[in-house]
C-alpha cells in the first residue's frame, strides 16, 4: 500500500501543477488527444474522477449527482480548487483499512487495491491528455511510470472492451515507459495541438 499511495500523491501532485497552468483562453481549445472531447470537457471530467471520485471511493460513497453535471472550469480557481481537493482523495486514502476490502455493491464490487490502480492510472493518462491539449508535459519518475505501465499492461483489454480505450498506437523500441503506457492505453506519445 505504501508504494502505491506513494505512486497515487506523484500522480496527484503532477495533475495539479498542469491544472495551474492552464491558462483560461486554452480552456475553449478543441484539439485534445481524446476524440470527440474539447479542453474545458476533458478536464471537468478529469477533475471529477480524479479527485472528488477519488475520494468518494476512498469514503465507500457516491459521487453526489450534482458534482456529475458541474462545470468546474467556471470558477476562476478552478485549478486551485481541483490540487485541494486532489490533497483531500490522497489523504482520504492514506488510511491502511482503506486499501482493504471491496468498493462497490453487487456485480460491481471490485477490491479497494484495483480501485486505486485504476484512479492512479486514470489521473496520470488524463494528466497527460489535459498536459497535451495545452502545451505541456505530463512528467513522472521512472518509478511512478514502470507503476502506470503495469496497471495499463494489466487493465488494457477491459478498457478496449469498454471503449474507455482506443486501438494501441505502435511506437518505436525506443520509448519511456511511460510513452508505452500512453502508446498501449490508445494514445499516441507523438500528439500535439495543431
Amino acid at each position: 500500500m505504501k508504494t502505491e499511495h506513494d505512486r497515487m500523491t506523484e500522480c496527484a501532485a503532477e495533475a495539479a501543477r498542469v491544472a495551474r497552468a492552464v491558462s483560461a483562453a486554452q480552456l475553449d481549445n478543441s484539439a485534445t488527444p481524446c476524440e470527440g472531447w474539447d479542453v474545458r470537457g476533458l478536464i471537468n471530467h478529469w477533475v471529477l474522477y480524479t479527485s472528488h471520485g477519488m475520494e468518494h471511493r476512498a469514503l465507500r460513497t457516491e459521487i453526489p449527482g450534482e458534482l456529475t453535471t458541474r462545470d468546474f472550469t467556471a470558477d476562476a480557481d478552478w485549478a486551485e480548487r481541483y490540487a485541494a481537493q486532489l490533497d483531500r482523495a490522497v489523504a482520504a486514502w492514506s488510511d491502511p483499512a482503506v486499501w482493504a476490502g471491496t468498493i462497490g455493491q453487487g456485480d460491481s464490487a471490485s477490491p479497494a487495491a484495483d480501485t486505486a490502480e485504476m484512479l492512479i492510472m486514470e489521473t496520470a493518462l488524463h494528466g497527460w491528455d489535459v498536459a497535451r491539449a495545452t502545451g505541456q508535459e505530463f512528467r513522472l519518475s521512472d518509478g511512478a511510470a514502470g507503476y502506470v505501465l503495469e496497471v495499463v499492461e494489466k487493465t488494457a483489454a477491459l478498457y478496449r472492451q469498454y471503449e474507455g480505450f482506443a486501438a494501441e498506437v505502435t511506437v518505436g523500441n525506443r520509448v519511456s515507459g511511460f510513452e508505452r503506457a500512453l502508446a498501449l492505453s490508445g494514445r499516441d506519445p507523438r500528439w500535439t495541438a495543431a
